[in-house]
């Protein structure tokens, strides 16, 4: 492993200061041809190109974000972070879009990356896999997986390593996207119209996010994903034969790269020397990736192993009554009355109606048919996972006539049912991801806001329990959880242990509801027994998370070390890229930074919201960000045809707006009609971004659509997206009076460029 590193550590600092070549100077002295071979020729791409090269970038950005978010696990709990070394590489691309543009910026990261992702070298696969650990051991994060640890020599030397990583990984990133952003401002500088130009880019963005979500909507690996990307790149830069050759090449041995097996090395240790594991097999989800391998006894399959993004999420298990007495040693240290899924039906015995939330493969599913319930509704958010179930799941419960399988998120549906519950079961519901590449809220992190165990409570029926288990790896999370229960049923919850067993993993309890109901159950031997050896569950006491505030898997509000950590690499990026490529700090444009720093906070803000209005489901994501752009098109379509409100008045819309969506909770929209939902998200959360698009077209007019005043405004939306990250501190709704105070600074700052300003009260600006 120690070659490993040094090998990925020398290729990956070579790489960056040969691509850094590739854009230093002009002045500096010729560059050898190989160094200068896939240039592109001048203006060799047409303006009628800007559809096809706006979706092109965008449905590769997407691509970087999810593939490394998925093979780089720590980069799954903090996507957004992928995303801001895009808006870097478009960024400074756009400053540079008048000097020649050289694939190899794009072509030599690409392989690179596919070869420290998926290299056939086990240790460097293991190499990257420590990364999440080496990162996240400092946290004040609860990362799954990871313990721990306090600051000492080796953590400290640890995270070194993972500076020495990290810094040319992001730089190699951002490097990639700089040719696009070159093109693109290229063509929008270029334009006749700049505004239809700037309006074509946006929806090519939409076009490259609708592509990109029927790939996931199809369940398709990242082998598909780079055939597009291939074909996409072909067709913008197919301009020479060696270009066309040289794209074909790097995309055919990126996807014979992605497309090599999966180890297993993720699956967890066996339980006995009798069991073994058999090679398991990758699928792809619109959420994450997936890994299931079987386990076996004499030639026998007696369980599945499930893994997300390379971490061990669940096992499979049949425990039916047939399967236990022919597999009786399997089962001989802890009795499948006492394990996690039987546990429940102590205190509510042949339930008529249960809710289990988080249902995954359908463990909880069986065990509420087994033990006599009515109806079971199963709520599980990936789809991928529900048809594996289906599939593999030894007991068939997904087959039963009395379940009804809802795929959606688990709040989503809490907020909206009208159905009533005798047993509602959360069901060891937790994410190993974030829920948008815009934020660092993860996919359940709205499940376990007060607001949602509230609403969960009100599906409870009078004489029903409610049975929170959770795996709690750090005791604030036992002690949020009670507190959280405590402050909505009133009472302190029942809580206790439960031992591992064949297959099942242990947790920890929370049962609350029926008081009369649980004391019964607790009362009984058998169990006063149990919470006797069970009941001292190690508890810190830990802020109730909220949904302005949800970071569960936070202890206390601030920002984590790994958060300032990842940041501080990306400024070092920045700074040195900046540095490389000669765009000095003195040619930001200031109105254009603010404008884009403002906006990614109020996008990302917007985003999360929506998440919590409309469900953090991948399809709700992909609609609201092409709803967002269409707001923009929107814009560009009122000022292209003569709108002539002032700039200081589409600044008092956009500060009213936003005050709106401060002031009104989205609790206030939540509705069972799905229209009036929308139509209020619209209105309170969405509007901002119509005069937020007004101005930045307007003021993108006046600069004659500079290249560098776009670039600019991206290098500005890195830094917003660094300043989202301000919500884990402050909360989401405080991010809006911080986009506020952006945006007073890019009006304040435009008023120092008075004749761009007065260009802007003139209306749109048509380049002849």
């Amino acid at each position: 492993m120690i070659l490993a590193l040094v090998v990925t550590v020398w290729a990956s600092l070579f790489g960056c200061l040969l691509l850094f070549r590739t854009y230093e100077s002009a002045n500096d002295k010729p560059k050898p041809g190989w160094l200068t071979a896939l240039e592109l020729p001048p203006a060799s791409i047409s303006n009628r190109k800007l559809l096809l090269v706006s979706a092109m970038g965008l449905f590769l950005e997407l691509l970087m974000i999810r593939w490394i978010s998925s093979e780089i696990t720590i980069f799954a709990y903090f996507k957004n972070f992928t995303l801001i070394a895009c808006f870097l590489g478009f960024g400074l691309g756009a400053h540079l879009c008048r000097q020649r543009v050289n694939l190899l910026a794009t072509f030599g990261p690409l392989v690179y990356l596919a070869l420290l992702i998926k290299p056939p070298w086990p240790e460097l696969r293991n190499l990257v896999r420590y990364l999440t650990s080496l990162l996240g051991s400092t946290t004040e994060v609860d990362v799954w997986g990871v313990p721990n640890l306090a600051w000492s020599a080796g953590t400290v030397g640890g995270l070194a390593v993972t500076m020495v990583l990290v810094i040319p990984l992001f730089a190699l990133l951002s490097l990639m996207f700089i040719p696009i952003g070159q093109i693109t401002a290229q063509l929008l500088e270029s334009s006749k119209d700049g505004i239809l130009a700037y309006s074509i880019n946006i929806a090519g963005s939409i076009v490259g996010v609708l592509l990109y979500t029927a790939l996931c909507l199809f369940f398709q690996p990242p082998s598909v994903w780079f055939v597009v990307a291939g074909v996409l790149m072909i067709l913008v830069f197919g301009i020479t034969r060696r270009l066309r050759l040289a794209a074909a090449g790097v995309f055919v041995f990126c996807v014979a790269m992605v497309a090599l097996p999966d180890s297993d090395s993720s699956v967890q240790e066996l339980m006995t020397k009798n069991l073994t594991t058999q090679k398991g097999s990758t699928e792809w989800s619109p959420y994450q990736k997936l890994h299931w391998a079987a386990t076996q006894e004499n030639g026998q399959t007696v369980a599945y192993q499930l893994m997300t993004n390379d971490t061990w999420y669940q096992y499979v298990v049949d425990l039916s009554d047939k399967f236990i007495l022919s597999h009786q040693s399997l089962f001989a240290g802890v009795p499948p009355e006492w394990n996690a899924y039987n546990m429940p039906y102590r205190f509510y015995r042949n339930p008529p109606a249960v809710l289990v939330l988080g249902s995954g493969m359908g463990n909880d599913v069986a065990a509420a048919l087994r033990n006599g319930a009515g109806h079971v509704t199963a709520v599980e958010i990936d789809p991928l996972i529900l048809k594996l179930g289906k599939r593999l799941h030894p007991e068939r419960p997904y087959t039963d006539p009395r379940v009804q399988i809802v795929n959606d998120d688990a709040r989503s549906y809490m907020q909206t049912s009208k159905d009533r519950f005798d047993l509602i079961t959360f069901s060891l519901l937790d994410s190993h991801t974030t829920s948008s590449h815009y934020s660092n809220i993860r996919i359940d992190n709205y499940v376990y806001t007060r607001e949602a165990i509230t609403a969960a409570k009100e599906l409870l029926r009078p004489e029903g329990v409610m049975v929170v288990k959770f795996q709690v790896n750090k005791p604030f999370i036992a002690g949020r959880l009670k507190a959280t229960l405590t402050e909505v049923f009133g009472r302190e919850p029942l809580q206790f242990g439960v031992d591992q067993s064949f297959n099942v993993s242990p947790g920890t309890f929370f049962i609350s509801g029926n008081a009369a109901r649980i004391a019964a159950a607790a009362a009984e031997p058998g169990m006063q027994h149990h919470l006797e050896t069970h009941g001292n569950v190690p508890i810190q006491d830990a802020r109730i998370t909220t949904d302005d505030w949800p970071f569960f898997y936070q202890h206390a509000p601030g920002l984590p070390s790994s958060v300032l950590l990842i940041s501080l690499v990306l400024v070092i990026v920045c700074w040195q890229l900046m540095k490389r490529t000669a765009v000095p700090l003195s040619e930001i444009n200031w109105p254009f930074f603010f404008l884009g720093t403002g906006f990614m906070l109020m996008e990302s803000q917007i985003v999360s919201r929506m998440a919590l209005l409309f469900g953090t489901t991948w399809l709700v994501n992909s609609i609201t960000i092409s709803g967002l752009l269409l707001l923009i098109v929107g814009a560009n379509i009122l000022e292209r045809a003569g709108l002539r409100i002032p700039t200081a008045g589409v600044y008092a819309g956009l500060f009213i707006s936003l005050l709106v969506a401060y002031f009104v909770p989205v609790s206030a929209l939540f509705s069972t009609s799905w229209a009036v939902k929308l139509a209020g998200a619209i209105v309170v959360l969405c509007s901002p971004v119509f005069f937020a698009g007004i101005l930045f077209i307007r003021t993108f007019a006046a600069a004659r659509f500079s290249g560098a005043a776009l670039g600019s405004n991206l290098i500005g939306s890195l830094v917003g997206g660094l300043l989202e990250s301000l919500s884990m501190w402050i909360g989401l709704r405080a991010l809006l009076l911080v986009a506020m105070l952006l945006y007073a600074l890019a009006f304040a700052s435009s008023r120092r460029k008075q004749p761009v300003m007065e260009i802007a009260e003139a209306g749109p600006v048509v380049l002849a």
